[in-house]
């Protein structure tokens, strides 16, 4: 629920075109919905913009349909659970209309209807095997409402790649940039832009780089003002946050 279906309800109560009782049905489990395993935020919609999201990593494919369920009977914007395999997707699908799977991404998501994109959200990976985390940001980002471009393989080992987008750069309200190795990427482009840079470190790469301990870092050493870091492969932290960025402005770019 967010504010406009609570507004929306209201209205109906004070005109008496929804009775009192039909109105404490709906808002009963606003706050949240207690399944025995799992506590559904209801509310979060309505304080954060966004639906509660679904990790999916460590839950049973029931209780990920079941949490899935329960957020579409009253969720009004798309819904979106991360860290998913293909059966996890298809028993979703049975059962809700509307699944999307991204499979490099592992996310699925629920359509609630068409989305106004706003701003410009620019997605850059250093290189090809960083694909599934920087894939996860930009579908993250876009199920949100943002207008994303992407711009792959521009890692430093073959700068002029990236020099030859530097108009892309210059256009996008918000960058996101994903790198593994020594995460060199995410500083490069935080000295060349006037703009939020969010780095996304990854754990690719060979044995010193320590599952993407050598990216974050570097990336969180690094010297290049206006950059903040988020967790390792956690391309889902990058698109949300890029997102809330973007809403800020109120002019698209």
């Amino acid at each position: 629920m967010n504010e406009k279906s609570l507004r929306d309800l209201l209205i109906g109560i004070k005109h008496h075109e929804i009775s009192v009782d039909a109105g404490l049905d709906k808002l009963k489990d606003l706050p949240f919905e207690d399944l025995g395993f799992a506590k559904i935020d209801h509310h979060r919609q309505l304080r954060q913009g966004f639906p509660e999201v679904i990790y999916s990593a460590g839950k049973t494919t029931e209780q990920i349909v079941t949490i899935v369920e329960k957020l579409a009977e009253r969720a009004d914007n798309n819904i979106l659970a991360t860290r998913a395999n293909h059966d996890v997707y298809e028993a979703v699908a049975a059962r809700i209309p509307n699944v999307e799977y991204y499979d490099l991404a592992r996310l699925i998501v629920i359509r609630r209807g068409e989305q106004e994109k706003r701003g410009h959200i620019l997605v850059l990976s250093a290189g090809t095997s960083d694909l599934p985390v920087a894939e996860e940001a930009a579908i993250t980002a876009e199920v949100m409402g943002n207008r994303v471009e992407r711009l792959y393989d521009t890692g430093v080992a073959g700068i002029h790649r990236l020099l030859s987008q530097k108009d892309k750069l210059y256009a996008a309200r918000v960058i996101i940039v994903v790198a593994g190795m020594e995460g060199a990427l995410a500083s490069v482009v935080g000295g060349l832009v006037d703009k939020p840079v969010i780095a996304v470190p990854t754990s690719v790469g060979y044995g010193a780089s320590f599952g993407g301990l050598a990216a974050l870092l570097a990336m969180l050493n690094s010297c290049a003002s206006g950059l903040s870091v988020v967790n390792i492969d956690n391309g889902f932290g990058a698109g949300y946050q890029a997102s809330l960025i973007n809403k800020l402005g109120e002019v698209d770019v």
